[in-house]
């Protein structure tokens, strides 16, 4: 079962684009984006991750944290965060646990072959963890808008 809006979010460890095992609380006293994506160097992944880049620092002024999560290797992590310059974390969740936690690890068909993976989500932990705000089968384009707009009229 899933994590509901207005539950404390769950806690997990993940290994982290710094080198480090980052664990979620490690983040409390500041509010947190938490979005799990497919897959790094994908267009709509990319997408994604430059519009947050792009408003960086919009999220910093409303002490806002992001954390991006996917099941890719760190390796992989990393030759994404160099190429697009990401100066935010991506964490590691190779065995997808984070994702079964928040409900996002899901059956998904392409080309139709069915296969499980990521479903683009969006999750908004306020100061003390607890889950404010859920945005699921995100479609990229102005989600990132969205988001702000959210922190800055909910969480200020």
């Amino acid at each position: 079962m899933a994590v509901a809006a207005g539950e404390k979010a769950p806690d997990f460890t993940l290994p982290a684009s710094n080198g480090k095992e980052v664990t979620l609380s490690d983040f409390k006293g500041k509010n947190i984006v938490l979005y799990f994506y497919p897959k790094d160097m994908t267009p709509g992944c990319t997408t994604q991750a430059c519009d947050f880049r792009d408003k960086h620092e919009e999220f910093q002024d409303l002490d806002a944290v992001i954390l991006g999560v996917s099941t890719d290797p760190l390796a992989r992590h990393e030759k994404f965060i160099d190429k697009y310059g990401l100066p935010f974390l991506l964490l590691a969740d190779e065995d997808h646990k984070a994702a079964e936690l928040f409900g996002v690890w899901k059956l998904k068909k392409n080309f139709g072959k069915e296969y499980m993976g990521i479903e683009r989500s969006t999750f908004i932990l306020d100061k003390e963890g607890t889950l404010v705000k859920e945005y699921r089968k995100v479609k990229v384009k102005e989600h990132i808008e969205e988001v702000l707009t959210y922190i800055r009229e909910n969480l200020q």
